[in-house]
């Protein structure tokens, strides 16, 4: 494991902290070895739509994290998702949420990655696909 993809890491987990989105939202950022980004989002009630379940938008912005933060870390520069197409397969079923992301493809000026959330039970509740603008340096 690189030096600069632990310190890229550690910079990304310093700001997904400091982010308001995660604190108001309860969400946790862990890495695997590889740079993959996992995000998890306890069951929260004050997320469902009025069918009583995780609202869709929810999903698309655990997805959109887990797919940032890994592309990030493996490009080591900051980025902007760019493009954001999330299919949703079926409903939470009140359970917490996990997002995991890896990088398809990376470049010098775009980067692909493909996301899944699952269910504390397994199932797969939706998958995305995103494109990320690679700007310029992390500490930027």
């Amino acid at each position: 494991m690189s030096s600069s993809l632990e310190a890229a890491k550690a910079f990304l987990q310093t700001a997904f902290e400091r982010a308001s989105i995660a604190k108001t939202m309860g969400m946790c950022l862990t890495y695997d070895d590889e740079g993959n980004a996992t995000v998890l989002l306890p069951r929260h009630s004050g997320y469902d739509h009025g069918m009583g379940d995780t609202h869709g938008g929810i999903l698309a912005v655990m997805l959109d994290t887990a797919g940032w933060f890994t592309v990030a870390a493996h490009c080591r520069k900051m980025v902007l998702t760019a493009d954001l197409h999330v299919r949703m397969l079926e409903g939470a079923k009140h359970q917490d949420l996990t997002a995991t992301a890896r990088v398809v493809r990376g470049g010098s000026r775009l980067a692909t990655a493909d996301m899944r959330l699952t269910s504390a039970d397994g199932r797969l509740v939706a998958t995305a696909t995103a494109s990320f603008s690679v700007l310029g340096d992390l500490s930027s």
